[in-house]
């Protein structure tokens, strides 16, 4: 019993000093607006050869390391109404092994995926969780390699969605290149993927994909990031389509 009275004043002192130290923090909010020519959704294209427009908001809560998401995200064609779609998702980011070459920066979350525009059981509505992991130091050579892992079910809907329950595993290098004609590097970004079962896709090596991206600080608040990509399809039941040049513009507010 003693012990147990230790440890919860322990864990209580701790959460009022985090507390106290997150209120000398401001909440964070930023607002993203985005533009994709294609939307990939790990490798499929959910609006066929229609581009998306996503709306995010984005609030950091005093740096604790806890943040909530936000997104609407809409197909550029009236062919997809049905399809909108919100995204809520709170979330956790934190780092391990700080001050050392494996430091691991993480990030933790779980999206509710709402259709407003069909009702629950015809709704393809399902929960995601995404763990992300980013090693900034570990190679010399100052390529960062990443690990995305998506794990995705239904929220509801019955029997008829469980086809849907399934992973995708995201193998990620990227590496900032200096441009002195440009602000900001140039990001360059490759990716290899393994869908898991996800939607009903065959458990294979399914897409490969490689872009640029680069920043624009417009002022101290504003960012303007335009990026192009390529994807390699090796799965048909993930896109049929083998080849897909796609672009992403987005500004980002930070108020």
């Amino acid at each position: 019993m003693k012990k147990v009275l230790i440890s919860l004043i322990i864990v209580l002192f701790l959460g009022i000093s985090g507390f106290a130290e997150a209120q000398e923090k401001e909440l964070g909010i930023t607002f993203d607006l985005s533009y994709w020519s294609k939307w990939l959704s790990k490798g499929v294209q959910a609006y066929g050869q229609d581009g998306a427009i996503f709306k995010t908001v984005d609030l950091d809560f005093y740096g604790t390391g806890f943040g909530l998401k936000v997104t609407h995200r809409n197909s550029t064609s009236s062919g997809h109404v049905d399809a909108q779609r919100f995204d809520y998702r709170p979330y956790y980011k934190s780092s391990l092994f700080e001050g050392t070459k494996y430091l691991t920066n993480y990030n933790v979350s779980v999206g509710y995926e709402h259709y407003p525009g069909l009702a629950r059981h015809k709704a393809n509505t399902t929960y995601e969780w995404i763990f992300g992991f980013s090693w900034p130091k570990l190679l010399d050579s100052g390529i960062v390699p990443k690990y995305v892992a998506h794990y995705e079910y239904p929220a509801s809907g019955g029997d008829a969605f469980n086809h849907i329950t399934g992973w995708v595993h995201r193998f990620i290098l990227g590496y900032n290149i200096n441009v002195p004609q440009l602000p900001s590097p140039v990001y360059l970004s490759t990716e290899v993927a393994y869908s898991d079962g996800l939607g009903g896709t065959a458990h294979d090596w399914s897409y490969f994909t490689t872009g640029l991206s680069t920043k624009f600080a417009i002022n101290e608040n504003l960012t303007f990031i335009p990026g192009v990509y390529y994807q390699l399809s090796m799965e048909d039941t993930v896109s049929k389509v083998d080849d897909i040049i796609y672009t992403v513009l987005s500004m980002k507010y930070k108020f």
